[in-house]
């Protein structure tokens, strides 16, 4: 496979600037979240491509990738909590032991396995597909369950009043904030093979892998993802919608609190 070249890079934002133009001139206001979110994504892998550029090339390239795969794991933590609106009781241990405990079984299952050969780049390749596949699911748990608890603070209110306690709130509360969270996860991995084909595959087949090889190490990655995805929005959920609930059953602050 040839390597991309820059020309063929910027060639390729002509859907960008199509949509950014589309945009603009239907007044959607989407044009400016497109172009930043652009040029982000540009320096991000940047500067990631030269921060991996000097660790793989280093005679310390375990130690690094290691100390990489906990950086991702810390900072998928904190975009999950930062993205909460306001301070959620207990949100970041539980954010951080879904986010660690999920990245430890996919290292461990991929490597121990034999699936891929243990070495500094697939580990931070693995750790990077279930890490950053799992923080939009978890983000989007923590907003949908307080949106959630918001929306129905008045049920809060009266079954506490009727004698419900924490427990009782939360698993009231929970189920449809999780199924509102996973519905994308959930629908994208329907569809697999017959509308998208997923990433991993694809890079496999334009290697020159075998299709079914290509195929099962596709499923691997892709239960990975689903199983991190879920795991991470179970506990983040749990987390937001316990906390609605004050340790004298009363419904939070923050429940009374519009969204911003």
């Amino acid at each position: 496979m040839n390597v991309v070249g820059w020309p063929v890079v910027l060639a390729s934002l002509s859907l960008v600037f199509l949509a950014v133009g589309l945009s603009r001139w239907l007044r959607l206001g989407i044009e400016r979240e497109m172009v930043i979110a652009s040029v982000r994504a540009a320096v991000q892998l940047l500067a990631v491509g030269v921060v991996f550029a000097a660790i793989f090339r280093s005679d310390q390239a375990w130690l690094w990738s290691w100390v990489w795969v906990v950086f991702m794991a810390l900072a998928a933590t904190r975009v999950v909590v930062r993205r909460a609106e306001h301070t959620i009781a207990n949100l970041a241990l539980v954010a951080g032991l879904a986010v660690f405990g999920s990245a430890a079984i996919s290292i461990a299952i991929t490597f121990g396995l034999g699936v891929l050969d243990y070495d500094p780049v697939s580990l931070v390749v693995i750790a990077g597909i279930t890490v950053g596949n799992a923080v939009p699911s978890a983000v989007l748990a923590a907003k949908q369950s307080m949106t959630m608890c918001r929306d129905h603070v008045g049920d809060v209110e009266a079954g506490l009043a009727l004698g419900f306690t924490r427990r009782d709130t939360a698993r009231f509360m929970a189920p449809r904030a999780a199924k509102a969270a996973m519905i994308t996860r959930i629908e994208r991995t329907k569809v697999v093979g017959l509308i998208a084909l997923p990433g991993a595959m694809t890079g496999l087949l334009l290697a020159g892998i075998d299709p079914i090889d290509a195929v099962a190490v596709q499923l691997l990655v892709m239960y990975l993802i689903l199983g991190t995805a879920a795991v991470c929005v179970v506990a983040v959920v749990s987390a937001v919608t316990n906390a609605a609930v004050t340790d004298d059953l009363r419904a939070a602050e923050w429940t009374r609190t519009p969204a911003s």
